[in-house]
């Protein structure tokens, strides 16, 4: 009888670690386990290192001054981010409004539809991703518009990942990705049919370096729509509380300064675009995009008890543990950020390349 209670209590037990490792550890679309959350293309012994040296070099993001080792240190954060973000958010490293009755992988597929509708393409059409990460937003628009999508990311980690993921959804004939810095593309000129960035030239040191490449590539009389992360005109620059909060969402997402939302079509008018149309897409009759950080509390404290167990038995690489800790820290300055309306990541803006005359 003994033997039995044991046998059934270490069944029971093994069965939690196997529900809780395996069915809750992987992201919501599937994309990666618990167990296999590396440093990306950092190797493990050196991933709390190169962790330090990010954290060192993000601490001030407005006083940082050399710009030129940005690009260098945007590819460091996301081999250290990239499996944690698949496994605990999913394959689309970005945010969309709440929509009643929708799952959150719905709510995100609906925000980069849009994004492609925008931009006008038909089927066949070539069109250019500007910081495509993993894919997820590139395999939703290839398939809503079946398009031929050409996805550029600085990391060679999320190259790899992308690919892998694009083959497995039966869409790599649609999907192509490239490693490269979209400030220096490695693209003709006049060669795309449209281009898309959601929430991604965030992290070019000026804004106008990476609209002047997009311009650059695009075909005359072609679209290009980016959601951008911005202050807003309720951001204060002399309120304490709110330098906190931007200051924390630069630190913990490898931003050299936020950019304010008046400054967005300025820029793009600089280099050459029309702007068609802008607006937040955060604003209300929108739904907050926030909520889905609030939600994800208890997920996080679950996460980061086997995130500490597995770097502890030396699963997950040393450094794994502070990175999770971090990217909790700039989800609630991020929440912060959301409910006081100081910041938005979906300001959108269209841009028109003129037509040649």
């Amino acid at each position: 009888m003994d033997s039995l209670v044991l046998f059934c209590t270490g069944a029971l037990l093994a069965g939690g670690l196997y529900w809780f490792v395996c069915i809750l550890g992987p992201a919501e679309q599937k994309g990666k386990r618990a167990v296999d959350l590396s440093g990306g293309s950092i190797s493990a012994e050196k991933v709390q290192d190169n962790y330090k040296q990010y954290w060192s070099f993000f601490r001030r993001p407005k006083e940082i001054e050399t710009a030129e080792r940005v690009p260098d240190f945007v590819d460091t954060f996301y081999n250290l981010v990239t499996d944690i973000y698949e496994w605990g958010w999913g394959q689309s490293f970005h945010f969309s409004p709440s929509i009643p009755g929708k799952s959150h992988r719905d709510a995100t597929r609906l925000h980069e539809e849009m994004a492609v509708d925008l931009i006008d393409v038909k089927a066949g059409d070539r069109i250019l991703d500007v910081g495509c990460g993993v894919g997820g937003p590139m395999r939703a628009i290839a398939a809503h518009s079946r398009a031929k999508v050409v996805g550029i990311t600085i990391n060679e980690y999320q190259v790899k990942r992308a690919r892998m993921h694009n083959k497995k959804a039966g869409l790599d004939s649609l999907c192509e990705v490239v490693c490269g810095n979209f400030l220096e593309m490695p693209f003709q000129d006049n060669s795309f049919d449209g281009a898309y960035s959601i929430e991604a030239t965030c992290h070019a040191p000026k804004l106008e370096d990476v609209y002047a490449e997009v311009f650059r590539v695009l075909k005359p009389g072609s679209l290009f729509v980016s959601y951008e992360w911005v202050t807003t005109d309720k951001y204060r620059a002399d309120n304490p509380e709110h330098v906190e909060v931007i200051q924390g969402i630069e630190r913990g997402d490898a931003l050299p300064g936020l950019r304010s939302y008046s400054d967005i079509a300025e820029t793009a008018k600089k280099v050459g675009f029309e702007v068609v149309k802008e607006m937040d897409l955060a604003k209300p009759p929108a739904l907050p995009w926030w909520t889905r950080l609030k939600m994800g509390r208890i997920a996080y404290w679950r996460n980061h008890i086997l995130v500490t167990v597995l770097a502890a038995v030396g699963i997950a690489p040393k450094g794994t543990v502070d990175v999770h800790d971090m990217l909790f820290k700039t989800a609630d300055y991020l929440t912060r950020g959301g409910d006081s309306g100081i910041f938005s990541p979906m300001h959108m803006i269209l841009l028109r390349k003129p037509s040649e005359s």
